[in-house]
């Protein structure tokens, strides 16, 4: 799976307006700045996000962005959805609308499958389980694996992406 960084941001801003709920709206700046994204990339987030009817926003001096419903009903996968569009995709289709001959005539569930593993995970979890770290157990069960945090893919280390954790800017030496 490969998630756009514009998924990405979203997703954080979404949890850190649920994580302020009840303390009024947050501004697009103070978001910006406590999840390092753009803002101006965030402002274009927020607005398909407002558009969307996951968050509201309100103008004035007290203005800013919070959720438009309680986060335990807003799914990673439905944030996704609003910004990258369907969670799986080969090329510009969904698995379901491929047609393939011959031999590779199977590869199509092969893509249906995946597609399956990816809403099994992103459609259970909530925002308000990144919020209280209480992840659904599907995630836990999958985390438990011996395999879950070993990369499959052998990477040239002169290829190798460059180290850092999204979100963070990185540290002058």
């Amino acid at each position: 799976m490969r998630l756009s960084a514009k998924a990405d941001y979203a997703i954080r801003a979404v949890v850190e307006l649920a994580a302020a709920q009840g303390g009024g709206p947050i501004t697009a700046e103070r978001l910006s700045e406590i999840q390092d994204i753009p803002l101006k990339f965030l402002h274009n987030i927020l607005a398909e996000l407002n558009r969307a009817g996951i968050v509201h926003s309100q103008r004035g001096a007290t203005g800013g962005f919070f959720l438009a419903r309680e986060a335990d009903l807003i799914s990673l996968a439905a944030i996704i959805r609003v910004i990258d569009g369907p969670l799986a995709r080969v090329g510009d289709f969904r698995p379901d609308q491929l047609a393939y001959q011959g031999h590779t005539a199977r590869l199509r569930d092969v893509w249906v499958a995946v597609r399956v593993g990816l809403r099994d995970v992103l459609d259970e979890v909530t925002v308000a389980d990144i919020c209280s770290g209480n992840l659904p157990p599907v995630v836990n069960q999958l985390l438990a694996r011996p395999d879950a945090w070993l990369p499959r893919v052998k990477i040239d280390p002169s290829q190798a992406p460059r180290v850092g954790v999204p979100g963070r800017r990185a540290r002058p030496t």
